[in-house]
């Protein structure tokens, strides 16, 4: 899904997300890293970033209405190319599938997958229980480093990054119920949310 169509998260958050992307590509979670620029790219002066994460409550139905728009999200985003504004009858299409699917339009679907991205990027694939994210990103980088057919130039590029993830300030979950309801809902999240995110 471009990038445009979801406002992005804080430094941390996408770096939360490039940990489980990169986690999520051996099939053990899920990320929005494809959406989201790296955090590099994040590091721009304030004036060009997005704004912060707009952090709330979930509940059973939003995420049930997540995993239920899923299929027709896709259906619309796959067809869009990386880095580009989509037109107002693919925003008009979003904004369909999501109020069809229990949301006021295409932002607060957008906000309810960041929340639980945000979640997500702090939970241990291996025992799918939530460590946090700077747990994630350490054995992350313990897993690259021992990655032996792994090309250099990936490795590097990869270490880096989570390296520089880690320096980041880490972005609190506000709502600690958040995480349980997660947890509750973490396979059919990554099942549902895993292939498009990778």
């Amino acid at each position: 899904m471009p990038a445009l169509l979801r406002p992005a998260l804080s430094a941390f958050g996408v770096a939360c997300l490039v940990c489980a992307a990169s986690l999520a590509s051996s099939g053990a979670a899920f990320a929005q890293a494809k959406q989201q620029p790296a955090p590099a790219q994040q590091a721009a002066p304030a004036q060009q970033q997005a704004p912060a994460l707009k952090q709330i409550v979930l509940t059973d139905k939003q995420l049930d209405g997540v995993l239920a728009a899923q299929k027709d999200v896709d259906a619309i985003t796959e067809k869009l190319p990386e880095n580009t504004a989509p037109d107002q009858k693919v925003i008009a299409q979003l904004e369909e599938v999501a109020k069809k699917h229990g949301f006021a339009g295409y932002d607060d679907y957008s906000n309810v997958i960041d929340n639980i991205s945000l979640v997500i990027g702090g939970f241990d694939p291996g025992t799918k229980k939530y460590v946090g994210p700077e747990a994630v990103i350490k054995a992350q980088i313990a897993q690259i480093q021992a990655d032996k057919k792994m090309p250099a130039k990936d490795k590097k590029e990869a270490l880096d990054e989570l390296n520089q993830a880690l320096k980041t300030p880490a972005l609190q979950v506000e709502n600690k119920g958040n995480i349980d309801l997660v947890a509750k809902y973490y396979d059919k999240l990554v099942a549902a949310l895993g292939d498009d995110e990778n």
